[in-house]
C-alpha cells in the first residue's frame, strides 16, 4: 500500500528537519482516498477552525472513515510503520497517536488558509512530546498555482517567533511530508487558496510522540503568530 520505502524520502535539515517522499502510496489507493473525503460542508463530527489564523475543516472520527482510508490510517498508526518511522528519523523511542489528536482530515477550499504556527508540543491526554507530523496530500490534479505551498520558517530567539521563509513545498497529490514539530518547526500557509468550485486542499495527518525531557514545552495548544508574507 506505501508504494515507495521511506529510505528513498527526501532528507532537509532547514530550517528544521524534514523529509519529503513522493508517489507514497499506491496510485489506486491514493485516487479511492481523494474519493472518499466527506464534503467541505458536512458538518458531521467536523472541526471548523475559522479567523485570522485560517480557515481549515477537520475530522479526526475513526468511524467517519471509509473502508480505505480507514485501512491507511491503521497502517500509519501501526507498530511496523512506527519502527520504520523511528529507523528513518533516528528518533528512539517514538509511539503513534492512535487518538489522532487533532489529525485525520485536513480540508481547505477557496480561501482557505493557515497562519504560521508552532504545534501544541505537549499531548494533553497522554503527556508525550509532539515529535513528528506525518502529512499526505490527497487533492488529485492541485495546481501549486492555486497557492497552499507549506511553508517552513527558521525561529527568532530574540522574539521568539518566526524570523524568515526558508522553504515552500507544494501539495502536490500523494506527496508526504514528515517534519520534526520540536525544533521551533514555524510552518503554514498563511495566504489564501484560490482553487476553483469542487477543488480542496485535502489531506490526512498522523502523528508521533516520544518522551517528555525536562527542557521539552508544555505548550498544549498551537501558538499562532501573524506575518509578513
Amino acid at each position: 500500500m506505501i508504494n515507495q520505502m521511506l529510505s528513498k524520502s527526501v532528507y532537509c535539515s532547514e530550517p528544521f528537519d524534514h523529509w519529503i517522499i513522493d508517489d507514497f502510496l499506491d496510485q489506486d489507493v491514493a485516487e479511492s482516498m481523494t474519493n472518499e473525503f466527506i464534503d467541505f460542508d458536512d458538518g458531521k463530527d467536523v472541526v471548523h477552525y475559522k479567523g485570522w489564523i485560517g480557515d481549515k475543516k477537520t475530522c479526526n472520527v475513526w468511524n467517519r472513515f471509509p473502508a480505505t482510508t480507514y485501512d491507511v490510517f491503521t497502517k500509519l498508526l501501526s507498530s511496523e510503520f512506527t519502527s520504520e518511522i523511528s529507523s528513518l528519523t533516528n528518533i528512539e523511542p517514538l509511539y503513534p497517536d492512535v487518538g489522532l489528536h487533532g489529525g485525520g482530515w485536513h480540508m481547505h477550499r477557496a480561501g482557505g488558509s493557515l497562519a504560521v504556527h508552532l504545534d501544541y508540543a505537549t499531548h494533553p491526554k497522554l503527556n508525550l512530546l509532539r515529535k513528528l507530523n506525518l502529512i499526505v496530500y490527497l487533492e488529485k490534479d492541485y495546481n501549486p498555482d492555486w497557492g497552499g505551498s507549506l511553508e517552513f520558517w527558521s525561529h527568532d530567539s530574540d522574539t521568539n517567533k518566526p524570523k524568515e521563509k526558508i522553504t515552500q513545498i507544494e501539495p502536490i497529490f500523494n506527496r508526504a511530508v514528515l517534519f520534526d514539530t520540536s525544533q521551533n518547526s514555524w510552518h503554514g500557509f498563511p495566504i489564501p487558496i484560490n482553487c476553483p468550485d469542487g477543488k480542496m486542499r485535502k489531506s490526512i495527518a498522523v502523528y508521533y510522540l516520544t518522551d517528555l525531557a525536562p527542557t521539552s514545552a508544555k505548550r498544549y495548544k498551537a501558538l499562532y503568530v501573524e506575518t509578513n508574507d
